[in-house]
């Protein structure tokens, strides 16, 4: 099915109830938003391709709308699959996903580069073959006390977070919206905006 004028977008999530509204699925909330503004319900796609799969059409743009099956730490063996099926080029794939060096409810728009830490970012890297994709990061912040890394991420957001969280995973969809109909760079740039703003 290739079609050179589509994108991919990717929210990163761990699949199970148990993970739902924990900060390590932002990037799967995202998908969602979109899917309910366009009115799109996702499909389980080829086993091979080990993702719930939708295909879209969003202001005369065609995008494919991925949430992996996998785990995060594993995402990379749904990505390289759907980016090969359906003939995207990694430079129109965009992955969303939390960033716990990024401050709370702040969000970046980024080309490239390396993993930064990110298990579900270097299995990407692995499964396209390169570092040469975007990638939209929600801050969760890092957490505090002992708490380690993984713990945090696997947490739900406390009350006092969830209505600025909310508020954060909607700029993120209108992020991906503007990645999906004028691009990676315009995205950057009011990803940029949108942090002066709050």
């Amino acid at each position: 099915m290739p079609d050179g004028d589509r994108r991919l977008v990717v929210g990163l999530r761990n699949p199970g109830d148990r993970y739902e509204g924990t900060r390590h699925n932002v990037g799967a909330a995202v998908v969602d938003i979109l899917l309910s503004r366009h009115g799109a319900k996702l499909k389980r796609g080829r086993r091979s391709l080990r993702a719930e799969v939708a295909e879209l059409s969003m202001h005369g743009h065609g995008v494919v709308m991925a949430l992996p099956n996998t785990f995060v730490n594993n995402s990379g063996e749904a990505i390289g699959p759907l980016a090969r099926y359906y003939d995207i080029d990694p430079a129109e794939v965009l992955i969303v996903y939390d960033d716990i060096d990024l401050p709370f409810a702040k969000l970046r728009v980024r080309f490239g580069g390396s993993a930064g830490g990110q298990n579900g970012i270097k299995s990407a890297i692995a499964g396209l073959g390169t570092q040469d994709f975007w990638r939209l990061k929600i801050g969760v912040g890092r957490p505090r006390g002992r708490t380690s890394p993984a713990a945090h991420v696997l947490a739900r957001f406390p009350k006092n977070q969830r209505e600025e969280i909310g508020v954060t995973i909607q700029h993120a969809a209108d992020l991906a919206e503007t990645f999906i109909t004028d691009g990676g760079d315009t995205a950057r740039q009011r990803a940029g905006e949108l942090n002066t703003e709050h």
